[in-house]
Parts: structure tokens; C-alpha cells; sequence
């Protein structure tokens, strides 16, 4: 986590707020008991695919500020 926070120039407490707010709405948005098992697999998957979406937008933000300064 901390390293993340290096690489994006982001003070660590951001970081680790921003995950556990993450970590907050995955729990809030758990799956009811009767949903299959393969339907929270696929939430979950989801979830996961969300939040490493999150990142890389994060990166081309910061890689493109490098880039093309103003």
C-alpha cells in the first residue's frame, strides 16, 4: 500500500482511506443468501476487475502528467 501511494505522489493515509472505503462497499454490497455461488464468484470477479480498473486509471493519470506537462 505504501508503495503505492509513492508511485502515485499520494499521501498514504489517502491510500489506505480509499481502500478501506473499497473494503466498506464490498461488505455492503455482499450477496444475499440465496444467491448462488457462481453469482458471487462472478461478483467478486467483478469487484476485483472494478477496483484494478481504478488503478490504471489512476496510473495513465499520472503517467500522462508526466508526459505532457502544462
Amino acid at each position: 500500500m505504501d508503495q503505492i501511494a509513492k508511485d502515485f505522489s499520494i499521501p498514504e493515509a489517502s491510500a489506505h482511506n480509499w481502500v478501506n472505503k473499497a473494503d466498506i462497499a464490498d461488505d455492503l454490497a455482499a450477496p444475499a443468501v440465496t444467491d448462488s455461488a457462481e453469482l458471487r464468484e462472478a461478483r467478486k470477479r467483478i469487484r476485483l476487475l472494478e477496483q484494478q480498473a481504478e488503478v490504471m486509471r489512476l496510473a495513465v493519470a499520472h503517467l500522462s502528467r508526466d508526459t505532457f506537462p502544462k
